[in-house]
């Protein structure tokens, strides 16, 4: 089977977050694959390297002293953040609060740590404020605003949530796992230097254009991430704070690799072909009849109906759908304008 099998081809998928990695991100991948960051004091280059992935994603999150490390990806540092909120906090009955788009992860990380998790409704794809600051208490641990949503690409008015978080002493938490790397070329106010934001998720593993899994957890302050730290006696170091302890280093290795290749010039033209491509498509589908939700980011809804999507899907189209029923094509790195072509040429033909 293995020998017959080939890796997914990116040429028609269109839904997915992550995308084909750097060449030179490929490459670092394979040469660290047998490190373990887990083992810091023995597999000391790949620390290192960990180090400057995270001195990296500081720079593209407006935060001079960074601290954080490689992650498997948006799940894991979503999950971690809200453990460090609820370690810090005194309170036998945490509830962390979040608009209704916030990433699934969230429903995990409540499950797996035994925290309430709050929706609140949005207000033209964005938090809605006034319902969020409903449903903090002394009793929320953290507040949870989101910078490029899945669904949609929109992002929360994020200075005004770590505002709210302020008044009842909660951490805030920003999940940039997808729009970060896109965020750094727009007037969006969305990172550590736009807001008082404690931690934050960014995942070089999707625009980034890192190997999976790459992702990225960000903390304002070490002494945030010592709410995660356990004794590791048996290691070279003496704690560990990560979540799956032993990791490839591919990861890691990877995402440096991508970030010393690509930032900020490479991201930023990057940027600017994705915008434009969501953008082009956003017209064509307006075009054509179809209600279209943004672009704000590069990703682009749209009104499709469910026959017309599973067609597409029967003619290798790689869709999804939104909550709420629309088609998405979210414009990543390996999205072409030729390839946009063809589907529209296929949405025609249909």
């Amino acid at each position: 089977m293995l020998q017959r099998a080939e890796p997914q081809d990116f040429e028609r998928v269109l839904s997915s977050m992550c995308t084909v990695p750097h060449p030179s991100a490929r490459e670092a991948a394979e040469r660290f694959l047998a490190t373990n960051p887990g083992d810091p004091g023995t597999y000391e280059t790949i620390a290192d390297l960990e180090r400057e992935a995270v001195d990296y994603l500081g720079d593209i999150t407006g935060l001079s002293d960074p601290a954080g490390y490689v992650a498997s990806g948006g799940t894991e540092a979503n999950l971690q953040a809200i453990r460090i909120a609820r370690n810090r906090a005194d309170t036998d009955d945490p509830n962390i609060v979040a608009p209704v788009h916030a990433h699934f992860s969230f429903t995990k990380a409540a499950d797996v740590l035994g925290v309430e998790l709050r929706t609140a409704p949005a207000t033209d794809y964005r938090a809605n404020m006034e319902a969020m600051g409903e449903l903090v208490d002394e009793d929320t641990v953290c507040v949870v605003g989101v910078a490029g949503s899945t669904e949609y690409g929109y992002v929360d008015p994020i200075p005004a949530i770590a505002d709210l978080a302020e008044t009842v002493d909660a951490l805030c938490h920003v999940d940039a796992a997808w729009g970060g790397f896109y965020l750094s070329f727009t007037d969006h106010d969305w990172h550590f230097g736009h807001a008082n934001i404690d931690t934050m998720t960014i995942d070089p593993h999707k625009v980034g254009q890192a190997a999976v899994p790459a992702g990225g957890l960000l903390a304002r302050d070490r002494s945030l991430l010592d709410q995660l730290a356990v004794e590791t006696p048996y290691l070279e170091s003496t704690d560990q704070l990560t979540l799956t302890g032993t990791r490839s280093g591919a990861g890691v290795a990877s995402a440096v690799a991508a970030m010393e290749s690509l930032w900020p010039a490479g991201y930023e033209q990057q940027y600017e072909t994705s915008m434009a491509n969501a953008d082009w498509l956003a017209d064509q589908l307006s075009a054509r009849g179809h209600d279209v939700v943004g672009p704000e980011l590069p990703l682009v809804a749209a009104d499709l109906s469910m026959p017309m999507t599973d067609e597409l899907r029967d003619r290798g189209w790689r869709v999804s759908k939104t909550g709420a029923g629309e088609m998405r094509v979210v414009c990543m790195p390996h999205v072409t304008r030729s390839m946009l072509r063809s589907f529209v040429a296929d949405l025609d033909w249909y």
